[in-house]
């Protein structure tokens, strides 16, 4: 089985697939060499992994996969989904500052942090956490917002002087009534990494156009949904467009 949990059945699921299809490109080739062999099951973590949209594909490719997820009722759905996959995924309640408790040190071959550093009170606290239970040689998966997207999506809605807060707010932020806590640019994230002790970090851009355009321009042709997935994946990994991404998503190595 592919690890294709976004495969697109309609024009209706377009955007869907080109948001996070950079993601599972990146994850799919991390994890054939993680393993002793090609084929190995790993031990992942997802943290903060919410229902399951990452943990049940990664089941179903036979990885042993743990969330730790502090909504109860997030746990509730990611198990009704595992089990309507077929697939035995490992629910724990708790917070990024749990994981020395609930897992042991150095256990998972990959951990997954997608959309959490924005909500902890310390970022820097929560990914050493994460660090923690990352095996020598292992890997972290960082998603975060961008703020530079943040200020470009702002000024093209025309709040320009939101747009222009964002840029020079530390946390990233357009003004109280702002509902991301915090926005990161990649000089932050690269920063964060290496005070964590991570290496060799890869950066890509998690939609770049998908959500500039509006939905009329893929959600009637098939082609044209099919022709943002294309493109989409190669904005992610362009040196220029990346940096406008609306998610900056970084892969890092523990040191061996």
């Amino acid at each position: 089985m592919t690890m294709d949990c976004a495969t697109s059945s309609g024009p209706h699921r377009a955007a869907g697939t080109a948001r996070i299809a950079v993601v599972w490109d990146a994850l799919r080739n991390l994890l054939a060499g993680l393993g002793p062999a090609a084929d190995a099951p790993l031990h992942i973590v997802d943290a903060g992994g919410g229902t399951g949209g990452a943990a049940v594909p990664l089941a179903e490719l036979g990885h042993h996969v743990t969330v730790v997820e502090p909504n109860p009722d997030s746990l509730a759905a990611l198990e009704r989904r595992a089990a309507e996959a077929g697939v035995r995924v490992h629910a724990m309640q708790g917070e990024t500052h749990d994981l020395a408790e609930l897992l042991p040190a150095e256990h998972a071959h990959l951990v997954l942090v997608h959309n959490v550093l924005e909500y902890v009170d310390d970022p820097r606290a929560a990914l050493s956490d994460v660090v923690g239970i990352t095996r020598p040689g292992g890997a972290v998966s960082l998603m975060a917002t961008n703020a530079v997207a943040g200020a470009l999506h702002r000024a093209l809605a025309g709040h320009v002087a939101d747009a222009h807060r964002l840029l020079s707010d530390p946390e990233g932020r357009w003004g109280e009534g702002d509902p991301m806590p915090r926005r990161f640019t990649s000089d932050r994230l690269l920063a964060l990494i290496d005070e964590c002790g991570l290496t060799a970090p890869e950066v890509r851009g998690v939609r770049v156009f998908a959500d500039l355009l509006p939905g009329r321009v893929y959600e009637a042709d098939p082609h044209a949904g099919r022709e943002l997935l294309e493109l989409e994946k190669d904005a992610a990994v362009h040196p220029e467009l990346s940096g406008i991404a609306t998610q900056l998503h970084v892969l890092a190595r523990k040191p061996a």
